[in-house]
Order: structure tokens, then sequence, then C-alpha cells
């Protein structure tokens, strides 16, 4: 499996360690930037993955999040500061340790462990908890060019334009792995605005494994990395894709998703079927994020999900 993570430097080590901060040391690396341990229960991430613009909506929505009773932390930024045209963030160092080893690439049992699942309903059910910010709206979903919400009163009918658009970058590349992506769009499309109005509460939209601290006892202690595909939206469409993403890439992926997508509708209450399609509107909008030819696993992965019967059928 190709990783798309941003890399450590012994620059950045350097930086960090003139401006006053006793022995950096490398932390976390993901999509969107590296994060390095500081002083004082500091953490400086440097986002290297995506420009300066934007972040002040960032911080917005970490306060719009910091006031609501959760029962884990969720990051807040202190400071920023740009060098060499890439943003830097300064953050109090989250608490626990990634749910499981390895950054995640650890292989999951085929049945996933009792407490894997109870973390991901107490992260599920705390994020619900919190409501759609204007902050939150006003997001912009990665590869986009718009605010999802832009023009739109409804969750699904954003989202039923964003798979319009994203369709549209690389239609050809994602039509040669899915014979049947006009009748996938029209579908996906169609039966979003279908849906009823939806509740609209924060969407983290990658909640993975290394996204997830929990305790000694396996309790999550933190949420972090929002950004990715933060937005509001219906917390159904959190639980799809988490189910969905959980275990991208593992022997047993495809029944770690049917195993989570059927837990998520019968102990948090949402249709099954709206799961599914919620599933496909991810692939549809993501398919194309890490390469524009499809050569990569994550443009493999949205394909053979759009091609399962669960979604084309």
């Amino acid at each position: 499996m190709a990783e798309y993570l941003q890399r450590h430097s012994d620059d950045w080590l350097a930086y960090f360690a003139a401006r006053g901060h006793r022995a950096p040391q490398p932390l976390a690396a993901g999509v969107e930037g590296a994060v390095y341990r500081l002083s004082e229960g500091l953490v400086a991430k440097m986002w290297s993955g995506r420009p300066p613009v934007g972040f002040g909506l960032i911080r917005e929505v970490y306060q719009d999040i910091a006031p609501h009773p959760l029962p884990f932390a969720t990051p807040q930024i202190l400071a920023t500061e740009e060098r060499d045209g890439v943003l830097v963030t300064y953050e109090r160092e989250l608490p626990g340790a990634p749910l499981r080893g390895g950054a995640g690439n650890t292989p999951a049992a085929r049945d996933l462990p009792a407490h894997e699942t109870d973390a991901l309903l107490t992260v599920l059910r705390g994020l619900a908890s919190v409501p759609g910010s204007p902050a939150m709206r006003r997001l912009t979903i990665q590869g986009d060019d718009r605010p999802l919400w832009d023009g739109h009163t409804r969750f699904p009918d954003a989202l039923a334009d964003l798979i319009e658009r994203a369709t549209r970058r690389h239609w050809n590349v994602l039509a040669a792995a899915v014979p049947r992506l006009s009748w996938a769009v029209e579908w996906t499309t169609e039966s979003l605005r279908a849906l009823p109005r939806t509740p609209v509460t924060a969407i983290h939209g990658d909640l993975v494994p290394p996204n997830i601290h929990v305790d000694a006892a396996a309790v999550p202690v933190a949420v972090l990395d929002f950004g990715f595909f933060t937005t509001a939206g219906d917390p159904a469409f959190e639980a799809a894709v988490t189910a969905a993403i959980w275990d991208m890439y593992g022997p047993d992926a495809e029944h770690h998703t049917a195993e989570l997508t059927n837990l998520f509708s019968a102990a948090l209450g949402y249709d099954a079927k709206v799961l599914a399609l919620y599933q496909a509107a991810y692939a549809l909008t993501t398919y194309d994020l890490f390469s524009p030819d499809g050569s990569d696993d994550h443009f493999q992965w949205c394909a053979a999900l759009l091609n399962r019967h669960t979604v084309t059928d």
C-alpha cells in the first residue's frame, strides 16, 4: 500500500530548536503535514500538504467545537506563523496514543475487538452532539474550489453538487475503472437530493486509527487532524465514511466495512441504505485526491467500492 505522508526533516528540527524549543522531536506525519513535539507540552504542525489560505476558518471551527462537553479533547490552535510559504500552527499536545499501533497500518483482526468498536461509537456520538456552525459550512472540501455549502441550505444537496464537480475533474480516468460510472453518479446524486432534511452537526470526515487517541483502557481521550473532509453535515455521513475507511487496505477490509456499517446502523439508528449511499458519495468525491491518473491505492479503493453490488446493483 502506498502512503501519502509528508516527511519530517532536520531543517524543521533545527528551526524549532533555534526558536528556543529544547530537543524538538518528530511526532507524526499525515497527508497534510508533519507534526513535531516541542517543549512544555506543545506541538507544531507544518502544513505542507495544503496552502495557508483558510486557516483562520479552521481555527474558528476548533473554537466552535471547544465549548461543547465532549468526552475527549479536540485541537485548539494557539498561534500560527508562515515560513517560506508553509503554514506552521502551534497547539497543545493532545493526550493518549493512537487507537491502533503502527500508525494505523497494523492489520485488524477479522472481527474487530470490542474496545475499537466501543471507542468508535463514543467518538461518533460525541461529534454528533456538536451543532454544525457557520464556520464549518464555509469550509472547502479538499480538491474542490468552493465551500461545500455555497448556495445550499441542505447537506445532501451540497454533497450531490460536489459529486458532479468532482467527477468532472477526471471523468475519463474514473470511467475506465467504473464501467457504470454514469449510472452511479446519477443514482447517487438523485438519491441524495431525495433524502429528507437531516440534522447538521460537526463532521470530522477522516476518523481513522491514528486520528483517535485512547488511554490505557482504550477509552478515547482525543480526536485530532480535522480538515481533510471536515464540514457541517448529517452525522450519518460521518458514520458511513468511518465504516468505509477504518480499514481500507487490510485483508478483511470489505468485511470490516460491512461489520461497522451494520453496527452503526443498529447502534446509532442510521438507515443502512443511507450509509451505503454516503459511502458512494465519499468515493465519488475523493477518488482523485492523491493522483490524477488513477495510479494510487486510494483511487483503486474508490473504484472497487463503486463497483461493488451494494452500490451499483
